[in-house]
């Protein structure tokens, strides 16, 4: 699982037929100190999170078992709005 925070909406009107009805978001990972990790992604949002929220994300069988899809194709979904955490 990672922290990331949600930069924005992504808006697919054409997409696989297993894929609609879901919501998608464009997530950053988060390191340590709350910067910015590697490269922006697309995930699932399973919860209905908005841009700058902090969210928990889960990737392989955990996406697909999380939003119910077992046969699709998805590999990262948004569980969880993170109110706080703490790294030492």
């Amino acid at each position: 699982m990672f922290i990331c925070k949600v930069q924005g909406r992504l808006i697919a009107t054409i997409k696989n037929r297993d894929l609609e009805g879901l919501s998608f978001v464009v997530l950053q990972k988060l390191g340590k100190s709350n910067n910015s990790v590697g490269h922006p992604f697309v995930a699932v949002d399973n919860i209905g999170c908005g841009e700058g929220d902090v969210v928990l994300v889960t990737t392989g069988a955990g996406a697909r078992f999380a939003v119910g899809k077992q046969g699709m194709p998805i590999d990262t979904a948004v569980i969880g709005l993170v109110d706080s955490y703490n790294i030492k």
